[in-house]
């Protein structure tokens, strides 16, 4: 027991000088290797300036470039009707002839209301021109005094004043017989229904001996007949308020047809309405579209594929970059080892990459995959990668 208690003493001096050694002065900077190790790998993108460019496909319905409706401007009977549905027509051909008995007395009336005015105008005249005659008579025998009484004179040139009043008189009443007359044409002339322009029938809708009138008068329920105009059409669609940007007159666009699978169309940008309709928040725009074979037709549906476009150059980042929470929308910069979240506003999509835009400059480095389990102020390793 003597020799033991020597021995234990000597190896519990051991171990403690052992764990003062070099080795004791090595485990805090391990502590702390060990914490830097700790720090979350986090996979990095650079946010990146660019054009967008992308084609989104929104609808659209082709319409006629013309297209009228046919009324009547009188009421009237169909007499002859030359068009049915689908036939060309010209600009000037007569395509309805109607008829109104009433015009015909009208015009009688008004033939003999101008003969009559004539009439009396040529009487005015000649009684103008013979009290004029007498006036001057007297006018010259009264330079010799005592010849013509001065009450004389007078008289006659008071006749002859009123004469041309009644001259006067007599000319305006022809010439309101002769406007009654030339009216009466004009409206005769409207029995005759010629078209517009050069198009196709579209719609027919009378027979010979229908009674039509005006648009909303007796004998109306719809018009004649409808042309439009197939060499030509509008290509009308509603781009939503976000796209509108950036749209250029002159811009080739493309667009197909379900009755034409696999075939794609094109077309100019002709107009733009330059306001957005309130209740839809679509701007109308219109391609026009040349359609001389007639392959294509007014009333079809069609998908456009519309270019997107930006006055100037926007910041990209992928789309697994952008966390969404019920309050917030941000990415995860990540700035002098450590992560911020950053605001930002959700643009277009263009393949893999989304619009963002906030306090954001090109060339940040944020976190390819955005959460918010990352939370602000975490220490981390930044790992770069293509």
């Amino acid at each position: 027991m003597s020799r033991l208690k020597p021995l234990l003493i000597l190896l519990i001096l051991s171990v403690v000088c052992s764990s003062c050694g070099p080795s004791g002065e090595s485990s805090i900077p391990a502590s702390k290797a060990q914490g830097a190790a700790s720090a979350p790998s986090v996979k990095v993108v650079r946010v990146e300036s660019q054009r967008l460019n992308m084609k989104v496909r929104l609808p659209g319905e082709l319409q006629p470039y013309e297209v009228v409706a046919l009324y009547p401007k009188i009421t009237a009977f169909v007499d002859w009707i030359g068009v049915d549905r689908g036939s060309r027509v010209r600009s000037g051909q007569l395509i309805v002839r109607l008829v109104a008995p009433e015009l015909a007395a009208q015009r009688s009336e008004a033939q003999a209301k101008l003969q009559t005015a004539e009439a009396q105008q040529v009487e005015a005249e000649a009684k103008l021109a013979a009290n004029e005659s007498t006036y001057q008579r007297l006018k010259a025998a009264a330079s010799t005094p005592g010849v013509v009484a001065g009450n004389d004179l007078e008289v006659a040139r008071q006749a002859a004043e009123a004469d041309r009043a009644r001259v006067r008189a007599a000319q305006d009443g022809a010439n309101a017989a002769q406007e009654a007359l030339r009216s009466i044409a004009e409206i005769e002339g409207y029995l005759q229904v010629k078209a517009p322009f050069d198009g196709v029938v579209t719609e027919r809708n009378v027979h010979p001996g229908a009674l039509v009138g005006p648009s909303g008068g007796p004998g109306v329920a719809a018009p004649m007949v409808r042309i439009e105009t197939p060499s030509r059409l509008r290509l009308v669609i509603p781009v939503p308020e976000a796209y509108v940007a950036g749209i250029l007159e002159g811009t080739n666009v493309e667009f197909t047809v379900p009755t034409y699978p696999g075939q794609t169309f094109s077309a100019p940008v002709a107009r733009i309405a330059q306001s957005v309709e309130v209740k839809t928040r679509t701007m109308p725009v219109e391609l026009e579209v040349r359609n001389p074979g007639g392959k294509l037709a007014a009333g079809m549906f069609s998908e456009v594929l519309w270019p997107v476009g930006r006055p100037r150059p926007t910041l990209f980042v992928p789309t697994s970059a952008v966390a969404r929470t019920t309050e917030r929308v941000f990415v995860i910069r990540i700035h002098e080892g450590k992560a911020e979240w950053v605001d930002v506003k959700p643009g277009a999509t263009s393949g893999n990459l989304i619009e963002v835009f906030g306090n954001l400059n090109e060339g940040d480095e944020v976190a390819r995959r955005g959460t918010d389990e990352l939370r602000p102020g975490t220490p981390v390793t930044a790992q770069r990668g293509p």
